[in-house]
């Protein structure tokens, strides 16, 4: 939502609560029990504004606290990402490096999917795996998949071509294809060109972690539900109507007061 349209609907709200003022001013001309209806159109009248002009607007919230989180100097966002093998990763890697705001890729590990293995292939490949290439740092063995931790510098690419020729030598069979598991660091004022960046190879992050996503979470969980934030706009409109209904008697109330403050002074 634009600036434009944000004070548009601010306005609308106000002028909103003009005319909710407006009425409530209207009590001396009404009978006492017409105060009721006056104030359940005042609570009718907020709840419908809120709903059409504010609740947009609080929506918005968690994108503009993001927003100034993108201008605060040497946040760092990382992004976990999940890649094919059949994704060109060092082209991949080379244009994200000639972007600014680029700190660091590194692929963690991978995943290779088998078959459901039963307990004997579980506890081969357990044992096995660990001693088929030294630059494997760990590894871990599920039902149907080898997941694989890689050391520092050692690319998916040699873990999967490692494995596929030892799996060739014993099985008989290729192993072309693995998840690939990597962590993207960015400046968080360039977290969206990055994002821009990796869609266009059809790649979403799974997980962001960093200031700015930090920010939109904790404003999420703080934030009240639409019908909550809609009720509280219908007592704003209460509130106001309220204050159109006692206008009359406050206002002689308070230039008495002011009158004798600036007597007491003079003496």
């Amino acid at each position: 939502m634009d600036i434009l349209i944000t004070v548009i609907y601010l306005i609308l709200f106000i002028v909103m609560m003009v005319f909710v003022f407006s009425i409530g001013m209207l009590k001396q001309y009404m009978p006492k029990r017409e105060v009721v209806l006056v104030l359940v159109v005042a609570f009718l009248i907020g709840s419908i504004g809120g709903a059409f002009f504010l609740d947009p607007i609080y929506d918005e919230l968690p994108s503009v606290i993001s927003a100034i989180e993108k201008t605060m100097p040497n946040n760092e966002e990382t992004l976990y990402l999940d890649l094919s093998s059949s994704v060109n990763i060092n082209e991949l890697k080379n244009k994200l490096n000639s972007t600014d705001g680029f700190k660091s890729f590194d692929e963690k590990s991978i995943t290779i999917p088998m078959w459901s293995f039963n307990e004997r292939e579980h506890d081969y490949f357990d044992r096995i795996v660990g001693n088929i290439d030294s630059h494997y740092k760990s590894h871990y063995i599920n039902s149907s998949e080898i997941q694989i931790t890689l050391e520092e510098n050692y690319t998916s690419a040699q873990a999967l071509k490692s494995f596929s020729d030892w799996y060739k030598l014993v099985y008989g069979g290729t192993i072309s294809y693995a998840q690939v598991h990597a962590v993207l660091v960015v400046d968080s004022s360039a977290l969206d060109r990055f994002e821009e960046i990796l869609l266009e190879d059809g790649i979403v992050a799974s997980k962001i972690e960093g200031p700015i996503q930090d920010s939109i979470n904790n404003t999420n969980s703080s934030m009240l539900s639409n019908i909550e934030f809609t009720l509280i706009c219908g007592g704003v409109g209460v509130v106001v109507a309220l204050m159109g209904i006692y206008i009359d008697s406050v206002v002689p109330k308070y230039r008495k007061f002011r009158k004798v403050l600036r007597e007491k002074r003079k003496r």
